[in-house]
């Protein structure tokens, strides 16, 4: 067994030594993918809600969900924006936005009928190559949770 696939006792479960460079190269790639994925939430998708931009008050006031939802909505993808960005919930963050991803395509497809339609779709496989490479952060908060219960 190569010294890449021990977990190393010392910094927990479900990390690795890094010692190769195909390994480390990875592990960059995705964690700036995190970064492009995390900002695009926060900023591109998030904060046109939060400020009610006339393009988002217009969709959803065509979806009757009006200025509440707008906000719901952008307050989620804040979150899971800024969550993609700290180690321990990216994972947690990943499914979440996945989830509302699907959420956004099921409306795409029944309600607005718009050009961006697979545009969900779309950012659901960086969000699921995440929340697989990260499952053991997952692992990691579930102990958390349970030691502090």
């Amino acid at each position: 067994m190569s010294e890449t696939a021990l977990p190393t006792s010392a910094t927990g479960p479900g990390t690795f030594r890094t010692g190769t460079p195909r390994t480390r190269r990875a592990r960059i790639s995705l964690t700036a993918l995190q970064i492009v994925l995390g900002l695009f939430y926060a900023i591109a998708s998030a904060l046109p809600k939060l400020i009610a931009h006339p393009s988002a008050v217009e969709s959803f006031d065509k979806l009757g969900w009006g200025h509440t939802g707008m906000y719901i909505i952008g307050a989620l993808e804040l979150a899971g924006g800024i969550a993609l960005l700290t180690p321990l919930l990216d994972s947690v963050a990943a499914v979440a936005l996945s989830a509302l991803m699907v959420g956004a395509f099921i409306v795409n497809v029944t309600a607005i009928h718009g050009p961006y339609v697979a545009t969900p779709l779309i950012l659901i496989l960086p969000l699921a190559l995440i929340a697989w490479a990260r499952r053991g952060h997952t692992t990691d908060l579930l102990g958390r949770v349970r030691r502090r219960a």
